[in-house]
């Protein structure tokens, strides 16, 4: 069994979409934590692995890979059984995963992220226009989940895995799923379906706690 170094911040989206993928592969990661609020990423030792200084990272046996979407498909093409519904090999369906994967990236976790990541660094959401675009990347996964129980096709997928660890985020914050009732339905469904959604918890369970401590507290 090859060795999985996941360089991480526990409570991120993105690390948490690689454990459920890792655990619905049945794959041991072995976590290193990394506090980028500490710069941590900066070290000379970390820039060494990846220049770019992002986490998540994933070191594989000394092969290196960052951008967690990346890792996601890496693991499943890698690890996973042949033709995974996870990452299957048909290419239709392959590229409908791809576009959730690529939506999630450039709208949904976009949205979210500028909407809600200044909390951490100012205890404020960000602008009503982002709130806007927030509320227009949850309209559009709504639309996408009529009449649908995932995300991409008719079975669990890398992309619902992903957009799960986006959209789960609302656990750590203030955000109702109410005006968006296919995906309330789809984010119920998901959790009972998708490994590792324990563990995702309660990593963000911790991370609330821990922004609550240390940036939340010490904000003038």
């Amino acid at each position: 069994m090859s060795k999985l170094d996941l360089y991480n911040m526990s409570g991120s989206p993105s690390t948490r979409a690689i454990i459920m993928t890792a655990k619905a592969l049945g794959l041991e990661l072995n976590s290193i934590n990394v506090n980028t609020f500490v710069g941590e990423q900066l070290k000379p030792e970390f820039v060494k692995i990846n220049p770019q200084h992002t986490i998540p990272t994933l070191v594989d046996n000394g092969f290196v890979i960052w951008e967690s979407r990346a890792i996601v498909v890496y693991l499943v093409e890698k690890y996973g059984k042949p033709d995974s519904a996870l990452y299957p090999k048909d290419p239709q369906k392959r590229a409908l995963i791809n576009q959730r994967l690529y939506f999630d990236m450039g709208t949904l976790y976009d949205a979210f992220g500028k909407y809600f990541f200044p909390l951490l660094r100012t205890g404020k959401p960000g602008t009503q226009e982002n709130l806007d675009k927030l509320n227009t990347a949850f309209g559009l996964l709504n639309t996408f989940l009529e009449d649908q129980d995932y995300v991409a096709g008719s079975e669990l997928s890398v992309a619902d895995i992903v957009i799960l660890a986006t959209v789960s985020t609302i656990e750590m914050v203030d955000f109702d799923l109410k005006k968006f009732p296919n995906v309330e339905r789809w984010y119920k469904n998901a959790q009972k379906v998708t490994p590792g959604w324990d563990e995702n918890l309660r990593r963000m369970q911790e991370a609330k706690k821990f922004l609550a401590a240390n940036i939340i507290e010490k904000l003038p």
